[in-house]
């Protein structure tokens, strides 16, 4: 007869065996199937949806650029502005005043100007520039200087600001020296932070640029929601 110690004895081998079996197929389990601390506590579709919530609300995002070139302006939007052949120019046409020597008056004063209508939309940051033909010096003129106005615009407190017919203006002064050059306007105290300008409503609004100094030009005007926020066109004419 086979004691119970002597039959422990002989399947001790066998035991072992299973017991290492055992212990590997829980190892296995236990790396297929990660504890529940391990998952990712956010799904990735909402993740993706969060950032393309973002990208929706960044200021400008829809709306276009809005550039406008000189020779596209009719006969009828200039007032003591002449049109001036230029081949670097859009269409081969600048605008700009005869210079004579005299500077200008600020607006409300109804000295040289330029008027001409496009489409905004409502309550989002506007920069403008301008591609400025700077003229040769003569006598009070360094013929680099135009003011802007736009009908409904508004600051980020909603009050009116800028509107054509008032004291209220930007200003772009360009470089002393002669030449083409993009000019940012700014508040008339010319300070360093970018004027943005804002829009009540959108639809169509009336743009005014008024000579600031007589032999100014212009070939392009630029309201950028968002390219041009920060920096102007890199190139002499502006891509539309």
């Amino acid at each position: 007869m086979i004691s119970k110690s002597n039959l422990m004895t002989r399947h001790k081998p066998l035991i072992v065996a299973v017991a290492i079996v055992a212990v590997f197929a829980l190892v296995c389990v236990i790396a297929v199937v990660p504890p529940a601390w391990a998952e990712d506590p956010q799904p990735a579709s909402k993740n993706n949806a969060v950032a393309a919530d973002a990208q929706e609300k960044k200021p400008g995002g829809s709306a276009p650029e809005i550039i406008v070139y000189a020779s596209d302006l009719s006969k009828k939007a200039l007032s003591e502005f002449d049109f001036w052949d230029d081949p670097a120019s859009p269409g081969g046409k600048m605008v700009g005043t005869p210079n004579t020597g005299d500077e200008l008056d600020p607006p409300p004063e109804n000295d040289p100007h330029v008027t001409f209508k496009v489409e905004v939309q409502q309550g989002i940051p506007y920069r403008c520039w301008v591609h400025m033909k700077v003229g040769a010096p003569k006598v009070k003129s360094q013929a680099n200087l135009l003011w802007a106005q736009f009908a409904n615009a508004v600051d980020k407190a909603n009050k009116e600001v800028f509107k054509p017919g008032t004291g209220s203006y930007l200003t772009a002064q360009g470089p002393a020296q002669q030449g083409w050059s993009w000019v940012d306007f700014k508040l008339e105290d010319n300070s360093s932070e970018p004027a943005l300008v804002y829009f009540r409503t959108s639809g169509e609004i009336t743009v005014r640029l008024q000579a600031g100094m007589e032999g100014v030009g212009f070939d392009q005007l630029v309201l950028s929601p968002a390219q041009f926020l920060e920096v102007p066109p890199s190139e002499a004419v502006a891509k539309r």
